[in-house]
């Protein structure tokens, strides 16, 4: 018994035998972002704690199990950023490999359902570029993270969507692209994630910079990201229309203050049952919040604490 005892003892002490502290922050910086998106209510047209939104295929526990299924994936690519000693655009491939295996057990795990398919593709890249980055620096900056990640997808939209030709589109992605011309995630990633660089992180910190509770911090950087994101979930499910009309109320709500208001909650929650009514849920903005608040977390942001009220507080945030 003692023995046994000291052999794990000896086992703690030897920091060569833990997995690297780096992939830990990492990979856990992105979780974080997970787990606060899916928590966070209202959200409309959307999974919340309290409401399946406009989703009769999955609930909160959907995502629970979703999110507990594809952690490991982001610490692994954090794992390979660190180790990576080449070019950055010799880690996409080994990134997509490993997501590849999660995206399969993330869909075993929920029955087919996709829940995080695309935060997955996003996290995945992030933790792996934070991880490149982190191996020759002991912090991570925004500027090198996002460059780092564009490098690493650099050229994607050409070889999977804008070279398809004649080809029958067989993904989601290529389908939209075909009928649309929308770049969509893999866009979004080449660009240097320009959505959460320029409206979902500006967003997060004002409300917190305002002292606002970190269910009002979350809402409203969803909202502010709902007025940017091409967001490829709304035209698959409701075409250019959806797309504009939960652009134009996003904004509209933002002008009232957004969820840091009394009128603004209000327009919030009535925006909520407008989606649900036309079953239209703006995943792809969901999956920015997520990429936006693990990003923040991994700069070192500091989120408000979370208030008794489960939802956004409006009357205990500061009214504009």
């Amino acid at each position: 018994m003692k023995y046994a005892l000291r052999r794990t003892l000896d086992w703690y002490s030897d920091m060569s035998l833990w997995p690297q502290s780096n992939a830990w922050s990492i990979g856990s910086a992105f979780l974080t972002g997970a787990l606060l998106e899916i928590s966070t209510h209202p959200k409309p047209g959307l999974v919340t704690p309290r409401s399946n939104g406009s989703h009769e295929d999955m609930n909160i526990q959907t995502f629970m199990v979703s999110s507990a299924v594809i952690a490991p994936c982001l610490y692994q690519c954090a794992e390979l950023g660190l180790g990576h000693n080449g070019p950055a655009w010799t880690l996409l491939a080994p990134v997509r490999e490993i997501g590849a295996r999660y995206e399969s057990r993330l869909l075993a795990a929920t029955q087919g359902v996709n829940t995080q398919r695309g935060l997955l593709f996003s996290a995945g890249i992030l933790s792996a570029a934070a991880g490149s980055v982190m191996r020759l620096q002991p912090t991570c900056t925004e500027q090198d993270l996002f460059a780092t990640a564009t490098d690493m997808v650099r050229g994607i939209c050409d070889r999977e969507l804008r070279s398809l030709g004649n080809r029958a589109p067989r993904t989601a992605g290529e389908k939209l692209y075909k009928e649309y011309g929308v770049l969509g995630i893999r866009g979004e990633a080449e660009a240097g994630f320009p959505t959460v660089r320029s409206t979902g992180l500006p967003a997060l910190r004002a409300a917190r910079d305002i002292g606002a509770p970190l269910s009002a911090v979350l809402l409203d950087t969803l909202l502010a990201l709902m007025t940017e994101t091409e967001d490829t979930t709304l035209l698959w499910r409701g075409g250019p229309e959806a797309l504009a009309f939960v652009q134009a109320e996003a904004r509209r709500i933002r002008a009232l203050g957004g969820a840091l208001t009394e009128a603004g909650m209000e327009a919030i929650h009535a925006f909520d049952a407008a989606c649900i009514a036309r079953h239209l849920s703006p995943g792809g903005s969901a999956d920015l919040l997520a990429v936006t608040i693990g990003v923040d977390a991994l700069l070192g942001g500091q989120l408000p604490p979370a208030t008794s009220e489960h939802g956004a507080s409006p009357a205990a945030a500061p009214q504009l």
